[in-house]
This record gives C-alpha cells, sequence and structure tokens, in this order.
C-alpha cells in the first residue's frame, strides 16, 4: 500500500521580482571597469532622489546601516534617547544603541499598526516632567503605510526632536498625495531593498534627506570616515601629498556597483510593482469579507505600497486562535509569518528592564495578526488558494 502525502505549491509571505532587463544591468556592471565605487551608485542615488522629490539619496548596504549613520549624522551618542514604535523589524531600534545611546518605544494605532501621535503626545508630556526627552523619534511605515506624518512633525517643533522616518516598508507609497522620502515632515528617510521588499539590490538600502550637511555626514560614515576632497585635506610636515584621510570613526557600509546596478532597473518598475500590491490587497479585501477576520484599514491620507498584509485574527470571532490558524496555514504550504514581536519583548530588551504590558495595542497585535502572502508577481490563482486555505483553517 502507498503511503500517498498530498501535494502543495508552497507559496511564500513575499518574494523577489528579477526579469531579464535587471539580470543584464547586472552582467553590464560585472563586464565594466568597476565593480565598487563607480558611477552606477551615484546614478541610483540621483534617480531615486528624483523619484522622491529629495534633495539627496545616500546608498548603503542595507537599511540597517542606513538608520545608523542617520543617528551618527544626528550626533546621537551616549545620554541620548531615541524612540520608535514598538511594532517594528529590531534594527528601528538597534541603530541607537550602535551608537551608546538609549531607547524607548511607543504604542501603535491599532488601526495603522503606526506609531500612535496620541501617545507619542502623552509620553512625551511625561518625559519632559521627568527630563528625559528623546533627541530623535523613528516613526515606522508599517507594512508599507506612512504614518501621520504632519501630526508627529508638528509634535517636534513643539518638543524639540528630530526625525528618522523608518520607511523601511514603504517605497513608492505616498502620504497627502507625495511620495514618502521627500522628507517634508522629517530630517531623514529610510528606504530596504531586501529581497521581500518592493524594489531590490539583494540587499541595500538608502538614507534621504534634504539637509545638505546631513547628507555629507552620512555619505563620510558610510566609507571609513573617509574624505577624498582637497579642501578638506589638514596639513602634515611628514608627507608633502595626501590621497585621503580619515576624519570619523566610520564604517564600510557602502553599496556595490552590482547591486546599484540592479536596483536602478527595478526602480523602472516600482509604480508598477506597487499598483500591483494594491489590487492584490483590494482583492484580499473583498474576498476576505465573509470571513472572521479583521483586514488592514488604510488611512485616507496615505497610499500604501503594501509590503505585507496581515490579518488578524480574534479568537472571540474566530472560534480559532492565531497559532492554530498559522499553523493551519503553514501545513497547507502558505508560508506567511509574524510582523513583529514587541521589540522590548525580545530577550535583549527584556534585560534591560521592559516587561510585558508595556506597549497593550503592540502586544494585541502581535497576538493576534498573521501576514498571508503579497507579492508582485503573484497569480490571481495563488491568491484564490489562499483565500481557500484561510477557509479552511477558520472552519
Amino acid at each position: 500500500m502507498f503511503n500517498m502525502k498530498k501535494s502543495y505549491e508552497i507559496i511564500p509571505y513575499g518574494r523577489q521580482s528579477i526579469s531579464e532587463a535587471d539580470i543584464q544591468s547586472v552582467v553590464d556592471v560585472l563586464r565594466s571597469d568597476f565593480l565598487t565605487q563607480g558611477p552606477v551608485v551615484p546614478a541610483f542615488e540621483q534617480a531615486l532622489a528624483s523619484y522622491c522629490h529629495a534633495r539627496h539619496g545616500i546608498a548603503v548596504n542595507s537599511a540597517t546601516s542606513a538608520l545608523h549613520i542617520a543617528c551618527l549624522a544626528m550626533g546621537v551618542g551616549s545620554g541620548d534617547w531615541l524612540w520608535t514604535s514598538a511594532i517594528t523589524f529590531v534594527a528601528s531600534a538597534n541603530c541607537c544603541l550602535y551608537c551608546g545611546a538609549q531607547v524607548d518605544f511607543v504604542d501603535i494605532d491599532p488601526r495603522t499598526f503606526n506609531m500612535c501621535p496620541i501617545a507619542l503626545e502623552n509620553k512625551l508630556m511625561q518625559a519632559q516632567q521627568l527630563g528625559k526627552m528623546p533627541k530623535v523619534v523613528v516613526p515606522v511605515h508599517m507594512c508599507g503605510q506612512p504614518c501621520d506624518m504632519a501630526a508627529i512633525h508638528a509634535l517636534s517643533v513643539q518638543y524639540g526632536f528630530k526625525i528618522i522616518e523608518d520607511a523601511s516598508h514603504a517605497i513608492g507609497a505616498r502620504y497627502q498625495q507625495e511620495p514618502v522620502g521627500n522628507c517634508r515632515y522629517s530630517d531623514i528617510t529610510v528606504f530596504s531593498f531586501h529581497p521581500v521588499k518592493i524594489i531590490t539590490t539583494a540587499e541595500g538600502g538608502m538614507a534621504m534627506t534634504n539637509d545638505d550637511a546631513l547628507a555629507k555626514r552620512m555619505a563620510l560614515f558610510r566609507s571609513h570616515g573617509i574624505s577624498y576632497s582637497p579642501a578638506e585635506m589638514q596639513a602634515c610636515p611628514t608627507y608633502e601629498i595626501w590621497n585621503y584621510q580619515q576624519f570619523e570613526l566610520g564604517f564600510n557600509y557602502r553599496m556595490t556597483e552590482l547591486q546599484a546596478a540592479l536596483g536602478l532597473s527595478q526602480l523602472n518598475k516600482l509604480d508598477e510593482f506597487v499598483q500591483c500590491r494594491n489590487t492584490i490587497a483590494a482583492h484580499y479585501d473583498q474576498a476576505l469579507k465573509a470571513l472572521p477576520v479583521k483586514t488592514p484599514w488604510q488611512h485616507p491620507d496615505a497610499h500604501s505600497s503594501f509590503h505585507l498584509y496581515p490579518i488578524q485574527v480574534e479568537p472571540s470571532a474566530a472560534g480559532k486562535t492565531q497559532k492554530e490558524v498559522y499553523l493551519a496555514l503553514t501545513k497547507a504550504g502558505i508560508k506567511v509569518n509574524l510582523h513583529y514581536i514587541p521589540v522590548y519583548r525580545h530577550p535583549h530588551y527584556e534585560r534591560m528592564g521592559y516587561k510585558p504590558g508595556y506597549c497593550p495595542h503592540a502586544e494585541h497585535y502581535f497576538k493576534s495578526s498573521i501576514s498571508i502572502p503579497v507579492y508582485a508577481t503573484m497569480t490571481s490563482e495563488q491568491q484564490n488558494r489562499v483565500v481557500e486555505e484561510l477557509r479552511s483553517a477558520l472552519q
């Protein structure tokens, strides 16, 4: 007797979309004179800055590196505080720890999953009384939906903090009908080009800014703190000729020409990718209406890039727990994911003294959310299968 097992197509929660044109762009660089520090990285920076309506783009090897050099450029260091959303990838918080600063967390808006401006204002009033004001606040555009940046910026004017937008999920998104990354309401905006993001450079990131001084400092920190500018060289009696000098303790965070070529090619399809993701999200919105799950709410001022599509499973309505649904979908070949554990619930942050319940809305979101598959090349058949497997998991 044969042991018959049901065969499934594995559907990941996210994946890259690479065309022959993308591949050729990388091959062209491999055949060129420069694999690093050539003309393609500046071209990619200029193209994305133009797309975002920003003054500068500083390309690096990851969004984590971009967050780090953004903090360094702002002078974040020992004795300073950085606040970020409780629901985000750990890099949004780790970037300040790298600088020797301290981190704290703001609860989310339960509708958008983004940093809640009301919670932020309440926390600022308390911090002002305690003398523990943040130097920098890092709102995170969760799932690709922009935060309420006008409200957060207004608080920054009132309380005197700087803003780094963590837009790792949100390249191609729009806020108040303008592209995320224009830094209208922030000092720096950071993008990610990880393979599951909207466009990819395999690994990579970029920091956007309209501030010339911040752009110069970030460019310095990404490349060992070294300058090649003759105008900046300091005289030394030992040597008569200087090609470069190190002015800061920087890092090797540079993006390669190969990565930039892929990113530059992918940028041509950014709007198409975002539209595809919005179409998939609209399909889910309609198809999941009949199921006992909560679908993502969209703010009228925001046009999401839909990096993620999280549903929320409430046992009281669904009759199943988040874990039961997660395991059933995974067993059926639907590779769902959880985004994210509240940062302060990770062991590293619990050792700093953070306790369960610190941000109630964040914890409720974590206990109920499941990210179901969404990517630009996802077919209608794959979407329908996700819906049917979800329906089955809830029965």
